[in-house]
C-alpha cells in the first residue's frame, strides 16, 4: 500500500510540474486562406486555387465557398476556384464562405494576366518556441518547403529539459490543443540544432508548433510559425 501511495504521489508531482494553468482557452480566430497563390497567369491558361479554412478551435473544415473576380473580362474564376486567363491585364480574386456566418472572413489575391504563369514564392517561415511550464523549453526555428515535404530546422539555441516526461512535438492550428493536430515525433534531441522532415505537407497547412507532455496530456510549450 505504501508503494502504491508513493507511485500516485510521484505521478501527481509530475503532472503538476507540467501544468502552468488549470484552465486553457482553446478558442482561436477562424481563418480562410488561399494556400497556393500566383501573381501572374498566362493568357489562355487555367490554374486551380486551393484554400484552407480552420474553425474557432483550429480544426480544418471544407465549407462551401464563394469565389468572384473584380473583372471577369480579364480573369474569371469558377465556383471551385479554377482561374482562367481571359485577356491581358490585372484583376483581384476574392474567396469567402458561402454562408453568412462569417461575412468578414475573405481572402484576396491580385493577379496579372500576361505571357507566362508565375507562382508566388512564399519563401520560408520561422518562429521561436517558448515554455508554458516550469521546464526549460526555448529556441528559434525555420520551416521550409522541399518539394512535397515540409522541413523544420531548430537552431543552435534550442534547449529542452530532459526531465520532461514523454515530450512530443505537434503541428497545429490551435496552440492550446492537440485535437486535430499532426504528431511530428517524440522529442529525442534536447540541446542544439536538429531537424524534422514531414512528407506530403504544405508549408501553409499549420500555424503553430506545439509541445505536449503526452502521458499527462498537458501543454508545455508552443511557437507561432510566422
Amino acid at each position: 500500500m505504501r508503494q502504491l501511495n508513493l507511485l500516485w504521489l510521484l505521478l501527481g508531482l509530475g503532472l503538476t510540474s507540467c501544468i502552468q494553468d488549470d484552465i486553457i482557452d482553446d478558442l482561436v480566430t477562424e481563418s480562410l486562406q488561399i494556400t497556393n497563390p500566383i501573381d501572374t497567369l498566362a493568357f489562355g491558361e487555367s490554374y486551380q486555387l486551393e484554400t484552407r479554412f480552420t474553425n474557432n478551435i483550429g480544426q480544418t473544415e471544407t465549407p462551401t465557398l464563394q469565389w468572384w473576380s473584380s473583372d471577369e473580362t480579364i480573369l474569371s474564376v469558377t465556383n471551385t476556384g479554377l482561374l482562367n486567363g481571359v485577356a491581358k491585364g490585372s484583376a483581384q480574386i476574392f474567396v469567402a464562405l458561402a454562408s453568412n456566418d462569417l461575412p468578414d472572413l475573405i481572402d484576396t489575391l491580385s493577379i496579372v494576366v500576361d505571357e507566362e504563369t508565375s507562382i508566388v514564392d512564399t519563401g520560408g517561415r520561422s518562429g521561436s518556441i517558448q515554455t508554458t511550464s516550469s521546464y526549460v523549453l526555448t529556441g528559434d526555428f525555420t520551416v521550409t518547403q522541399e518539394g512535397t515535404s515540409l522541413r523544420i530546422d531548430f537552431k543552435d539555441n534550442y534547449e529542452a529539459s530532459r526531465a520532461l516526461p514523454g515530450l512530443y512535438l505537434y503541428l497545429t492550428n490551435n496552440p492550446s490543443s492537440i485535437s486535430g493536430a499532426l504528431e511530428v515525433a517524440k522529442v529525442a534531441t534536447f540541446d542544439g540544432a536538429h531537424s524534422y522532415v514531414i512528407e506530403n505537407l504544405n508549408i501553409q497547412e499549420f500555424d503553430y508548433l506545439l509541445y505536449f507532455c503526452k502521458p499527462f496530456r498537458v501543454k508545455v510549450g508552443d511557437g507561432t510559425i510566422n
